[in-house]
């Protein structure tokens, strides 16, 4: 199982150091001010397909419908909603599928939404505790929106 664990922490460094450089590229062709929004878009394709590929189907299917999945925290068993984007964009559920709070945390650069959800699942599902003990917890209402 340890093995595991490593191996799936190996190949996403491999994955996450691959973005990083295709971000960095990023960086370089928005400053020539040639083709930054192709890029930018190709970059979110492949971080969502990156995704894709490390959901399990039940978790690809609900991205596919409702734009979150839900992960299982390796250390208290606490389920997670990561909902697409890159800021606040994670929900601690109760027992009972309540909303708690939401947590904030992403790792360093200038990466694409996909990238970002990814980092997150893997942070949660491998590491709970040291991803929440960097994270920023807010107590956001979850209630309907109201028009003004």
């Amino acid at each position: 199982m340890s093995q595991q664990i490593g191996l799936a922490i190996g190949s996403f460094v491999m994955a996450l150091l691959g973005t990083l450089l295709l971000s960095a590229l990023s960086l370089v062709v928005a400053r020539s001010g040639s083709g930054a929004r192709t890029f930018r878009y190709q970059t979110e394709a492949r971080a969502l397909t990156l995704l894709n590929e490390w959901l399990s189907p039940k978790q690809r299917a609900c991205y596919e419908r409702f734009r979150y999945f839900d992960v299982v925290g390796s250390d208290t068993g606490t389920r997670y909603r990561i909902h697409h984007g890159t800021q606040t964009n994670i929900e601690e559920l109760s027992s009972t599928g309540q909303h708690v709070c939401k947590w904030c945390f992403v790792p360093d650069g200038d990466l694409v939404a996909g990238d970002v959800m990814l980092a997150q699942k893997v942070a949660l599902e491998t590491n709970e505790r040291g991803a929440l003990s960097v994270a920023h917890r807010s107590f956001v209402a979850n209630g309907p929106r109201r028009g003004f």
